[in-house]
């Protein structure tokens, strides 16, 4: 799989609005504008005065210490499955953690053994002894190895969980960093391979080169010997992009390096590298992604339509024709249906892997050279996800789950049947719980799906957390529940054992069909992402399925629930708000805000602020107002939601005399939590939480 380029950030220092903003935007005085310095003296006090308020409720309850002791206990169960990280020639890699191993380990072991259920892993990196003998919070980031040898690798790590982190050379064989390598310190770095002398590397160089999102907007080609300062500047961007990323594909035996170009979050153009420096552009939409390289071929994904070709079509390019010859045509691959949506893309050596929903539920598909297609049998009603491919012999892993069903990792090869590698043991009794699927209605007819999932034979409404996203293509899938549907946690399933109702909606701006399921909510478009929340709310208080009702988002999640906390207020009992955008206002100027213009739209512009303000929560805060208690969580450390969001969230709200339980914690980047415990910690919380909320106001 080609790497896309992540969300990183860096924070400007607080400014005043009139300062930031045009004059023909309102101008509204924020008191709170100290809470965005993050580690302000002022602002953590703050912090962990709200942090000891919400223990000393929450933590109280009698069941609080035993829901975070099992919760912990799911989270770092040595028993979780070995998952490929990533397909190194005939080796297997997997990264590892534990209670013993909290910060992990990231080991090899041969595929034949890994085949065979008896992998004899080989420690090459040990994180917790690292971070240790350096004195650091090392959290795992990515590495990239060198194919075919897969002797050298380039690994990004951070201090605590950012985005930000540093880069560090590694040498497999001696399981050990490549001393005077390439190595750069902590910054929002992308880097892949040339060859096994050379890098590209998109990075912070100084003073002019990053982009307003805090990306680098240069990428430099860096050879061995040569300081950081030296090596030549091979492509750079306008300062008002997103940013670059950088990847390399292999097919055939050869190795392309290829250089993306994010001018939006959604726009992007596409560079191969020759030796020489050199780029050749992919002639293309601008809306369309190089997702992977088989046979010879780029495979492109079109988001939007081209031609005859319709959205979420796959097409492919001759790679050496255009990057040696500059010839460029392009032949089908596939096209889904409107009820389907290509997830994964994976490049096995003699196959093309493609990762599928169809009315949310998984497929699994392998096409040849001449794109021929066959289904891979996967297990009824599950999500399948593609984990690795490749290697010296012709193989992918996957696995299959789904809410009752723990995961199962398979094999396939061709030829041959899937075979299952590894199982979970079940955390609950599947006969015990029982999950449908049902249909609302949005407010301009869209037909929204979503999963809820009950005790088995429970009649009448139920207490229930309704958890969305709605955003960034992000589809929300009915995954195990014990473990991290969506991020919440164990708190899904301690929720449905304790009689009560989940429910996952796949309301629109996520990928469950394809790409126009996002597309038809950007921007100006964006109230139908609440309008389809609110309709899942109503048709479940309508047909009998809940009592009282809690809203639950993460991220932009939690900007959806935070818009419904102000909007509908009449609808919701209660509403669990995580590491949410909240200040539609300011969210450019903040981290890596100003990425995300191409899904919101620019506050700066007063005709796109006009849509972001009708929405936007914090401006929406009424003393007034009737609102159920809320729950903000969030991170110190997220360098790519600014945690100013839910700090000034819960200020004004407190300020304003409603109910707030807010916790962030330190350490845990943008998913909220660094390890098991705080993860365990988080999940207990909020459960404790909407258990007192929603079964108070029943």
């Amino acid at each position: 799989m080609i790497a896309a380029l992540s969300l990183a950030a860096c924070s400007p220092g607080p400014a005043t609005q009139s300062a930031q903003k045009g004059a023909s935007a309102p101008m509204m005085d924020d008191p709170y504008l100290w809470l965005e310095e993050v580690e302000g003296e002022r602002a953590l006090e703050q912090v962990k005065a709200w942090n000891a308020s919400t223990a000393a409720e929450l933590t109280a309850d009698a069941d609080f210490e035993a829901y975070r002791q099992r919760g912990e206990a799911i989270l770092s169960n040595p028993d979780r499955i070995a998952t490929p990280y990533h397909i190194m020639g005939d080796m297997v890699s997997n990264f590892w953690t534990d209670t013993k191993n909290t910060h992990g380990l990231w080991r090899v072991a041969t595929i034949d053994d890994y085949l065979a259920g008896t992998p004899a892993w080989r420690t090459l990196l040990d994180l917790d002894a690292l971070s240790e003998a350096e004195n650091k919070n090392w959290v795992w980031g990515s590495v990239t190895c060198l194919a075919p040898e897969y002797d050298r690798c380039l690994i990004r790590m951070s201090d605590g969980g950012s985005d930000a982190g540093v880069l560090r050379e590694f040498d497999v064989s001696r399981a050990a960093f490549v001393e005077d390598g390439f190595v750069v310190g902590e910054a929002k770095h992308d880097f892949t391979w040339v060859d096994a002398d050379t890098i590209l590397i998109s990075s912070d160089f100084g003073p002019g080169t990053l982009t307003q999102s805090g990306y680098g907007r240069q990428v430099k080609m860096w050879k061995r010997g040569q300081t950081l300062a030296d090596a030549p500047l091979i492509k750079e961007i306008a300062v008002e992009d997103v940013g670059f990323g950088v990847s390399y594909g292999r097919t055939r035996a050869k190795n392309y390096p290829l250089i993306t170009r994010n001018m939006t979050f959604w726009d992007y153009e596409y560079f191969h590298v020759r030796p020489d420096g050199s780029l050749v552009k992919v002639p293309m939409p601008q809306t369309a992604t190089v997702s992977e390289m088989f046979a010879g071929k780029g495979i492109i994904q079109l988001n939007a339509p081209w031609g005859a070709y319709p959205a979420g079509s796959l097409l492919a390019y001759d790679l050496d024709a255009l990057i040696e010859r500059g010839e460029f045509g392009v032949e089908p691959v596939f096209t889904p249906t409107k009820a389907q949506s290509v997830r994964q893309i994976a490049a096995g050596k003699d196959r093309l892997y493609l990762a599928m929903l169809q009315d949310v539920s998984g497929k699994l598909l392998a096409l040849d050279a001449d794109w021929r297609a066959s289904e891979v049998p996967v297990p009824d009603n599950s999500v399948v996800d593609l984990e690795a491919a490749g290697g010296t012999a012709d193989i992918a892993f996957f696995t299959a789950q789904n809410f009752a069903t723990p995961p199962t990792l398979f094999a396939t090869q061709m030829g041959a049947e899937p075979a299952a590698i590894a199982s979970l043991d079940n955390l609950f009794d599947p006969a015990t719980v029982e999950v449908k699927q049902h249909f609302a209605t949005s407010k301009d007819g869209t037909r929204i799906p979503y999963f809820v999932v009950r005790p088995k034979g429970a009649t009448g409404p139920l207490p229930t957390v309704l958890h969305v996203y709605g955003g960034f293509r992000g589809g929300q899938l009915p995954t195990y529940l014990a473990r991290h549907p969506s991020r919440i946690g164990p708190m899904a399933m301690f929720w449905v054992e304790a009689g009560n109702s989940f429910v996952l909606a796949n309301i629109r701006g996520g990928d469950e069909y394809g790409p126009e399921w996002h597309s038809q909510v950007l921007k100006e478009n964006r109230q139908k992402v609440h309008d389809d929340l609110y309709a899942v709310g109503e048709d479940l208080k309508a047909s009998g399925l809940s009592s009282t009702l809690a809203a639950s988002g993460r991220s932009n999640g939690g900007l959806v629930v935070g818009a419904a906390y102000t909007q509908r207020p009449d609808l919701f009992d209660g509403i669990i708000m995580g590491v949410p955008l909240s200040d539609m206002w300011r969210y450019d100027k903040l981290l890596a805000g100003a990425s995300w213009t191409g899904e919101y739209g620019d506050p700066d512009i007063p005709e796109e602020w006009a849509y972001l303000g009708k929405y936007s929560p914090y401006q929406h805060l009424r003393a007034d107002a009737d609102y159920p208690p809320i729950m903000i969580y969030t991170s110190t450390k997220d360098d790519r939601v600014h945690p100013g969001h839910a700090r000034k969230m819960a200020a004004r709200m407190t300020e304003q005399g409603h109910k707030v339980y807010y916790f962030e914690n330190i350490d845990g980047g943008h998913i909220g939590a660094a390890d098991a415990a705080g993860e365990a910690y988080r999940a207990a919380l909020m459960m404790i939480y909407a258990k007192d909320t929603l079964t108070t106001a029943e």
